[in-house]
């Protein structure tokens, strides 16, 4: 009788030997994330030109000056156009499985995976309120499941380089080597050693170059005047705020799995995306920054100033970005949610910052949305090295707030591990609003 490791399939023999191969890989991988994560931020400009009539940067980082009628149009049009495609997409053909899935073995089919990227790059820019980060991942997710078999990678190397050039497209598209390093180890792999995190960060470093050379180079978020200072005030702001938005990611986290897991899956993503997209509009009259990944609403939050007054405006701009956010992914869309993530937890921040400066006048108040931004996104990822790499890179933010920042983000992270049984264990309605094909 023959052995259980006798019945076992070998692994394919690798064409040239392990290190040589991995470090091939990391390296022709990372140059065409990079340049594909370049491109895709490319396509997201000429979209937003050609539907809004303007390109966002940090100084225009919405369609504020874009008229009303043309906002509704975009923002439901593209909807109705994605709606189509998804639906034969998703029903007519191979379907593209998650990066978590193709990093357990899961084949991403490669023209249905570029439809798919190059849909969420579309609504994003249409105005859709979702973010554009899962794209360069489940690229970067492609590119490295097809070289591994081209060179025969075994399968433990063969998911380790799925996450990382997965990772890869995350910091090519945010020019963020060190969030796509975390993003890596921490969330794909969930293992943390000196081999996935030197690979993880060259293909990241490597892939962030690359689209930089295509996209060029801006700070994505201006923070204003961030002196650094972290004074005992500061210290205990940290502190409540991150209790206090520990708790919304752990909300916004909830919220977001539902949506995920009661997508229309049939016909119902015909009628529920479109709809979607005209409430997005409609909301968008009044809350125009609701519109696209978020950036427009962080930067607003940023911008701020430390007027009792500007409150009311940044909690509409709060409430109204996470509901059309979730109504965005329950509709069917197709997306990210660090982006919103941070847009929440910068509005957040900002508010609670106004409320504090009333009675400690320190720092600025783009620090205070700097560190909210950063729990918020810890607590609803579960990833609080990732989420404030990322945004201290996007805001280019002063290395010694790591110590305040660091200090809330643990906060936050622990409250929404202890928030996740109870959350999970309360009953959401599961609706059933789309026909099975």
């Amino acid at each position: 009788m023959m052995s259980e490791q006798s019945q076992e399939e070998p692994e394919p023999r690798p064409n040239i030997s392990r290190i040589p191969a991995l470090i091939a890989a990391v390296t022709v991988v990372g140059i065409a994330i990079g340049a594909a994560a370049g491109l895709l931020t490319l396509m997201l400009y000429q979209v937003e030109r050609f539907a809004l009539g303007y390109i966002e940067n940090a100084h225009e980082s919405g369609p504020f000056n874009v008229p009303v009628i043309r906002r509704l149009i975009s923002v439901t049009a593209g909807a109705a156009i994605a709606a189509v495609i998804w639906w034969l997409l998703r029903t007519r053909s191979t379907k593209v499985p998650s990066v978590k899935k193709a990093v357990n073995g899961d084949i991403m089919p490669v023209w249905q995976t570029i439809v798919h990227v190059l849909l969420q790059i579309f609504i994003v820019g249409t105005g859709m309120s979702i973010g554009r980060e899962v794209a360069p991942r489940e690229l970067g997710a492609m590119f490295g499941q097809r070289f591994a078999r081209w060179v025969r990678l075994g399968a433990k190397d063969t998911r380790m380089l799925v996450a990382i050039t997965a990772a890869a497209g995350l910091a090519g598209v945010y020019n963020a080597p060190l969030a796509g390093t975390f993003f890596a180890v921490e969330i794909l792999l969930a293992d943390v050693t000196l081999e996935t995190v030197t690979l993880a960060f060259a293909c990241s470093a490597l892939a962030s170059w690359v689209a930089s050379l295509v996209k060029g180079t801006h700070t994505f978020y201006l923070i204003g005047k961030a002196n650094g200072l972290f004074t005992p005030d500061y210290m205990v702001f940290a502190l409540i705020a991150g209790l206090m938005l520990g708790t919304a990611g752990a909300l916004f986290r909830r919220g977001s799995q539902w949506a995920e897991k009661n997508k229309p899956s049939g016909a119902g993503i015909l009628w529920m995306m479109p709809l979607a997209g005209l409430l997005t509009g409609v909301v968008a009259i009044a809350v125009p920054q609701v519109m696209g990944n978020g950036r427009a609403t962080a930067q607003l939050s940023f911008s701020s100033k430390a007027d009792l007054a500007v409150i009311p405006v940044l909690l509409l701009s709060f409430v109204a970005k996470a509901i059309v956010t979730l109504m965005t992914i329950r509709s069917g869309a197709s997306g990210g949610v660090l982006q919103p993530g941070i847009a929440l937890g910068a509005s957040g921040g900002a508010i609670l910052g106004i409320l504090w400066m009333q009675v400690f006048h320190t720092n600025s108040i783009g620090m205070y949305a700097l560190l909210g931004a950063c729990a918020l996104l810890a607590a609803s990822q579960q990833a609080p090295l990732m989420a404030i790499c990322l945004v201290m890179e996007l805001a280019d933010a002063p290395i010694n707030l790591f110590v305040p920042i660091g200090f809330a983000v643990a906060v936050s992270a622990f409250t929404a591990s202890r928030l996740a049984a109870p959350l999970a264990a309360v009953h959401l309605p599961h609706l059933k609003a789309s026909t099975k094909q």
